[in-house]
């Protein structure tokens, strides 16, 4: 049990660091983001309202997942699918429709691919947690 509490509570962390990074990003004075990246400023000027409520909804539904996760509710991994879901849909339109790539090159893939890939492992790991019976 102390190894569960021990990964619920880095997941936690983890989605607390992403709600304090969608707040500064939907917060950011776009001037002051020019001067030292004018690509990511772009991006922000130029990103849908649809593609900004994709990243809340994914930094929000990984948060309220791992404190169900903390409480040991079974139905924590469809709160980690739907964060997973948004994190695709969001960064679909960063690749896609903004062309980060082509923006800044292969390494701009790097941190949104760890992205995913916590959301997903996140998923999953609540998954086999419902299904070994420690979530009810």
């Amino acid at each position: 049990m102390r190894k569960f509490r021990i990964i619920a509570v880095l997941i936690l962390l983890w989605n607390l660091v992403g709600d304090a990074a969608y707040l500064m990003q939907a917060t950011a004075n776009l001037d002051e983001v020019a001067r030292q990246d004018p690509v990511q400023a772009q991006a922000f000027r130029e990103m849908p309202g649809w593609a900004w409520a994709a990243y809340a909804v994914a930094v929000t539904s990984g948060t309220i997942g791992a404190i169900v996760l903390l409480m040991r509710r079974g139905w924590a991994w469809a709160l980690f699918a739907l964060s997973f879901t948004a994190v695709v849909i969001q960064f679909g339109w960063t690749f896609l429709g903004f062309d980060l790539l082509g923006a800044k090159g292969p390494s701009a893939a790097l941190f949104p691919l760890l992205i995913a890939g916590i959301a997903l492992a996140s998923t999953i790991y609540a998954w086999r947690k419902r299904q070994d019976g420690t979530l009810q």
